[in-house]
């Protein structure tokens, strides 16, 4: 039997393209269910093994993902266009899970700062949790750096309803390494309900079970699909002898994830998916990967020297901004995602392998913004 004093947490995350969302919400939704909440994450895009995790309660919608990486449209699963009778349908079982539950907090990943797409089940989500007899503390979950905007009256519409909404505004990131202000207009405005986190990493990881010199991933690989590729390129000019892992994501198509198994050269393994990747990491010599929120918290806890090529299609512009100061604290190399080629990547892994190793003075920013939140929480659900 439940404790009535424990407090109920639903956790909203909506992930469309990748899986970044969703990991980032995972790892907080577990620090949270090991400081003694009642988590449940409730899940909209496509199915994902091993994510949230066992030890929160996991309800899915019926998924929807974006048609494209430029997130123009929303479509289901079959890839039919979502219509209104679909909307609906979502937003009513959204609707009775707020009402089943009873949560004393909600959390919506990345709304209202992203996730314009699902305002059709967001807005009357809210409004009902604010018209509850004991209506639930709000909180936003942000990372750190946000896509800029081309619309400025979106930005204004993001205040209005933190405004109307939001008790917080959880950041998670470290202010000495990023600050909300950088990547958003008006963060002036709402700086009494803004609480930075740390970034959050994954805890200390294991041992490694398997150990290669180079890791190349791809995150959900969903994109990225150009850089593994140009690192299957890299391959046969480097043919590497000791071994390296080549990791390709879930989301990638399998007719690439096959071509990328049959082009490697030398001693190469092609995983799917690695739900040790942390881990792995901490044994390696050297990261190849995207510049994403939580592969980059895995580099940094591994303190694995990394190659970097940030997503920059369709105008976007987070994980840039990300590289651009982790190369300028030391901790990266980074390479345009434009013109990657083949030739780029095998000299910067030549370059990256003959390196310093990371240091272990060389890392002052905070990693632990899964703790920290939930100590937030804490505070905050203490005193309502």
């Amino acid at each position: 039997m439940t404790d009535p004093d424990t407090k109920r947490v639903l956790f909203y995350v909506q992930h469309l393209l990748g899986i970044g969302h969703l990991t980032r919400a995972s790892r907080i939704a577990n620090a949270l269910a090991v400081r003694g909440f009642d988590v449940t994450v409730v899940t909209g895009g496509k199915p994902v093994s091993g994510f949230p995790g066992p030890t929160v309660r996991h309800i899915a919608l019926p998924p929807v993902v974006s048609s494209d990486e430029g997130f123009s449209a929303l479509q289901d699963m079959d890839g039919n266009p979502v219509d209104d009778a679909f909307r609906d349908m979502r937003r009513d079982r959204l609707l009775a899970i707020l009402h089943e539950i009873k949560p004393h907090a909600i959390l919506t990943e990345a709304f209202p700062f992203g996730r314009r797409q699902m305002r059709f089940e967001l807005l009357p989500f809210l409004d009902a949790a604010r018209a509850m007899p004991e209506p639930p503390k709000i909180f936003a979950s942000v990372r750190d750096i946000l896509q800029k905007r081309p619309k400025p009256e979106r930005d204004r519409e993001t205040v209005d309803y933190i405004e109307r909404y939001f008790d917080r505004i959880l950041i998670h990131g470290d202010p000495t390494f990023a600050r909300l202000e950088e990547t958003f207009p008006h963060a002036d405005e709402i700086a009494d309900k803004v609480v930075y986190t740390g970034l959050v990493a994954p805890p200390q990881p294991d041992a490694p079970a398997d150990r290669f010199e180079v890791i190349v991933s791809a995150g959900g690989g969903a994109v990225g699909r150009h850089v593994l590729h140009a690192v299957v390129g890299a391959t046969a000019i480097l043919w590497p002898e000791k071994p390296w892992a080549l990791i390709t994501g879930p989301n990638l198509a399998q007719a690439d994830h096959d071509a990328i198994a049959a082009g490697v050269v030398g001693n190469v393994e092609v995983f799917r998916f690695r739900p040790d990747f942390a881990s792995l990491l901490s044994g390696a010599t050297l990261s190849v990967s995207q510049a994403g929120y939580n592969t980059v918290c895995d580099i940094l806890r591994a303190r694995c020297r990394a190659i970097v090529v940030p997503f920059t299609t369709g105008g976007e512009t987070e994980q840039a901004a990300r590289a651009e100061r982790l190369e300028r604290l030391g901790l990266v190399t980074v390479l345009s995602d434009s013109d990657i080629s083949a030739e780029r990547v095998a000299a910067a892994i030549r370059s990256g392998l003959d390196a310093p190793a990371f240091q272990q003075g060389d890392l002052s920013i905070d990693l632990e913004g899964a703790d920290r939140t939930a100590d937030i929480l804490r505070e905050m659900l203490s005193d309502a």
